[in-house]
């Protein structure tokens, strides 16, 4: 790689790396709405709601599409996101 590669390079993995920090607090701001959500929940069979599951997803292509952001790529991060939600439900739900 040319030395005027590797500096953009370093460039754009720095602006990277600044998304990921505000991703960071994203997911921490997503989290304790989660956790708030957890505390309605009665029973553990209300953690997965497939048609929430499913309305979401739809939302997430439809909104990848109109900004032109390959969907494959957003329904893979929002999958991985929403089952990675449920196990924390699944780990930090009380019985009442």
């Amino acid at each position: 790689m040319s030395p005027i590669n590797k500096k953009k390079l370093n460039k754009l993995r720095e602006r990277l790396d600044n998304l990921d920090n505000s991703f960071i607090k994203l997911i921490k701001k997503r989290t304790a709405i989660v956790k708030e959500v957890l505390k309605l929940k009665e029973t553990k069979n209300q953690i997965v709601d497939k048609k929430r599951i499913k309305f979401i997803l739809k939302q997430i292509r439809k909104k990848s599409i109109k900004n032109k952001i390959d969907p494959k790529i957003t329904n893979r991060i929002w999958k991985n996101m929403i089952l990675s939600y449920i196990e924390y439900e699944k780990r930090n739900f009380k019985k009442k």
